[in-house]
């Protein structure tokens, strides 16, 4: 019974022990396979590492906004009778802009002057009586306050007929009319807007850490989508406080606008230098492999025997500027990399240069379409 269970033992053991065996021998084979297998030539496309000058940039979204601007109202209601303006058209201060119907006020304005007219006979009258001491000064005195009165009803009525008409408080650009001939007209409604454009303001925040860079008088750039072009200015004004609830504070500045094409409102991009230039090492950022425990590129080198190969390199990055990235350490200019490519590449692969589909090296790219 023994001798037949030890050599049952045996045989599973031949068994197990030849599956093991040859599994081991098949793995074997097939690292050698691959370890003896060619690494495949990857395709790239290379850049030179270069030197540029960058001046210190601070990047900020902003809002532009009208030095003077209000939507025009009346003071008190009532009928249009006259609209003295086309829209989109320039006017300057004191511009009549609109009436609303006065016949009433008007004839009230009648009555109060006459009434007027009289007070005054009254007092004149009065005055030369006092003079014969045929009445007292206190009668005199009656009959002037009775003209002062007189002529202070007729000065209100003047105002309020002077509310029934809109004027333009400043110089500037009107927009859209809002209101029609012989429509009624209620306190406070709109009948056009009114922005005083050149110069303009552009608003902008930024964070609090950056209160040290900035001050009045500095100069700015601006973009906006709706042109390809720069536009220059200076901050005007710096907010004394800084918000709670965002660590931020805002800044103005002051752009010259003698062709009006910026609008209040327009979304803006704003640059402002905060140093002098400096000279640094720079790449496009398609060189740069960016991983959480640090960035590295490919260095190209040649082997001994001629084949062009890729070595890994942990680098130091910095402030990117459109479609470059400055190098801060671990490249020197002058040094080859791949631009392109990188998810393929591994440490001593072999590749070959194409200058088919070359990243961009721009440092202020502007899309077709922009």
């Amino acid at each position: 019974m023994n001798r037949r269970f030890f050599l049952m033992l045996l045989a599973v053991a031949a068994v197990f022990g030849g599956i093991f065996g040859f599994k081991a021998f098949i793995d074997t084979q097939i690292d050698a396979f691959f370890d003896e297998m060619p690494v495949p030539t990857v395709t790239i496309t290379a850049t030179t590492a270069s030197v540029d000058r960058w001046t210190p940039e601070l990047q900020a979204i902003g809002s532009l906004e009208a030095v003077q601007g209000a939507t025009l109202s009346t003071e008190v209601g009532g009928i249009v009778r006259e609209i003295l303006f086309q829209p989109g058209t320039e006017v300057v201060e004191g511009t009549p802009l609109l009436r609303l119907d006065t016949e009433t006020d008007r004839a009230e304005l009648v009555s109060l002057e006459a009434a007027a007219r009289l007070a005054e006979q009254e007092w004149q009258r009065a005055r030369r009586l006092v003079e014969e001491r045929n009445i007292s000064e206190a009668e005199v005195q009656r009959r002037r306050s009775e003209l002062d009165q007189a002529r202070a009803a007729v000065a209100a009525q003047r105002a309020r007929i002077n509310q029934r008409s809109l004027r333009a408080p400043f110089d500037g650009v009107l927009g859209i009319r809002r209101v029609n001939l012989g429509q009624y007209l209620s306190p406070g409604d709109p009948v056009v807007i009114l922005e005083s454009v050149d110069p303009i303001y552009v608003n902008f925040t930024l964070a609090e850490t950056r209160l040290g860079q900035v001050s009045t008088g500095q100069p700015i750039r601006l973009r906006v989508d709706a042109f390809d072009e720069t536009f220059e200015g200076q901050i005007s004004a710096i907010e004394p406080r800084v918000r709670a609830e965002s660590r931020s504070f805002e800044v103005q500045a002051l752009l010259q606008n003698p062709g009006r094409r910026l609008r209040a409102g327009q979304f803006a991009r704003v640059t402002l230098a905060t140093g002098e230039p400096e000279t640094l090492v720079v790449l496009p950022q398609t060189a740069v492999r960016f991983n959480p425990f640090g960035n590295s590129v490919f260095v190209l080198y040649e082997d001994e025997e001629g084949q062009l190969r890729v070595r890994e390199r942990f680098v130091e990055t910095g402030q990117r500027r459109g479609d470059l990235i400055r190098i801060l350490d671990g490249l020197e200019a002058g040094e080859r990399v791949a631009s392109s490519g990188l998810l393929k590449l591994q440490n001593e692969a072999p590749v070959e240069i194409t200058d088919q589909a070359q990243p961009s090296e721009d440092p202020d790219p502007r899309p077709d379409n922009a």
